[in-house]
């Protein structure tokens, strides 16, 4: 069960199998193996038939190393989440958590799996570790204390995973629509309910020039306003 996940044997003891032979596979084969069927068709196509038949052996043979599929969904959290790409840090924090969340958003945009999964996680292994302490670097010239950077960290993380959801979301919307169809109609629709004067605030909001809405500024846009709320 989940809840009985070591992470001492589960990160220390990397590929020592469990019992039997040794598989065909190592852990980080299987691994990968999994991720690409995620990557592929999502989470819910993940089982361990279905991962053993992506790499042509027995299901049996993957228990040696991963017993159930919620200790495979650590492993898989834990090896995107070493693909992190990050600069290295720099004084300006600020430009440095930009940095680093949109690093973020990248990752779990080539892994649109990971935005579901990560609440379900229930310990940290290297990868993980990794992108933790470059955070903590990172937000180091801010003058928080550690712990509160691991919390900033964290509510970044958050943010990222939220809006990553929310794009995620809009743009299987849109891919059973016609964009431009779909974005006139919700405009006439918002000012017609404007023009009733029940909402004066949402009128008053429509009058203004509109925001740019290209997406990668939108994401710039609302981290800012994140970010103006940190400082010490």
């Amino acid at each position: 069960m989940a809840e009985g996940i070591d992470p001492e044997r589960l990160w220390l003891t990397a590929d020592q199998p469990r019992l039997g032979r040794r598989p065909r596979y190592s852990r980080e084969q299987i691994t990968a193996a999994a991720v690409g069927l995620a990557d592929e068709e999502g989470m819910a196509a993940v089982t361990m038939r279905a991962v053993a038949a992506r790499l042509g052996v027995a299901v049996m043979s993957l228990y040696s190393y991963v017993p159930d599929k919620d200790t495979l969904l650590e492993l898989m959290i834990d090896a995107v989440s070493g693909e992190l790409e990050a600069a290295p840090p720099t004084e300006d924090w600020h430009a440095d958590v930009r940095a680093l969340a949109g690093a973020q958003r990248a990752l779990m945009h080539r892994h649109p799996w990971l935005v579901a999964a990560l609440p379900q996680r229930r310990t940290v292994g290297p990868g993980t570790l990794a992108a933790l302490e470059h955070a903590l670097a990172v937000l180091a010239p801010s003058g928080l204390p550690g712990a509160a950077r691991t919390e900033v960290f964290a509510l970044i993380s958050g943010f990222v995973a939220s809006h990553v959801g929310h794009e995620l979301a809009q743009r299987r919307v849109l891919e059973s629509a016609d964009p431009a169809a779909f974005a006139a109609a919700q405009v006439r629709y918002l000012t017609t309910m404007a023009a009733t004067g029940a909402y004066p605030q949402l009128a008053a909001t429509l009058a203004e020039p509109p925001a740019p809405a290209d997406p990668d500024a939108t994401f710039t846009r609302l981290l800012d306003r994140l970010l103006a709320g940190l400082t010490p």
